[in-house]
């Protein structure tokens, strides 16, 4: 008689975990910090690398009509893959902007002395918080900004390629 009760126990149990476990998997698991984010917040205050000042980033993107934002570090290997995209991207005179993404300030510069400095101005973000704010969810990630507005014209996740590259010099001649 206890082993019957001890069957149907485990049984009406396993049946509950089963259901609260199917239950879960009707939800979405969409981890974006915005999934509509339209827009960048031009009133973020972001600390300069080689300088040791804070500056809002609308003071940045308003000196050119269209600027792309790119969150990268020296640790993230996919940076280092897109780095020489960006360096072609700044011969075409267009507004980069870098935000250095959860890293030492000694490991940037060293990245940038090595690689190169496609940027107009490199930005830091020690904690990731400002970049989660603009709408990234990892690193590389690039947005083609309308300076004026604030709008995004194009969001580029993961690291830029020849094809990004193509699109985005696209964009710039009609825009």
């Amino acid at each position: 008689m206890i082993r019957n009760i001890k069957f149907l126990f485990t049984i009406i149990f396993g049946l509950i975990i089963f259901f609260v476990l199917l239950k879960g998997l009707e939800k979405p698991n969409n981890y974006f910090p915005n999934n509509t984010l339209k827009k960048i917040d031009k009133n973020l205050k972001l600390q300069v690398l080689y300088e040791n000042k804070e500056i809002f980033l609308k003071k940045i993107i308003e000196k050119e009509k269209i600027s792309l934002i790119n969150v990268w570090a020296s640790w993230c290997l996919p940076c280092r893959e897109e780095h020489s995209y960006l360096v072609s991207l700044k011969e075409n005179n267009l507004n980069i902007i870098g935000i250095n993404y959860k890293d030492k300030e000694v490991n940037a510069k060293k990245f940038l002395k090595k690689l190169g400095n496609p940027y107009s101005a490199v930005l830091v973000d020690l904690d990731g918080t400002k970049s989660i704010e603009i709408g990234a969810i990892g690193v590389p990630e690039t947005y083609l900004v309308n300076s004026e507005t604030a709008e995004i014209i194009k969001k580029f996740i993961g690291p830029l390629d020849s094809l990004k590259t193509k699109e985005i010099i696209k964009i710039l001649k009609y825009e």
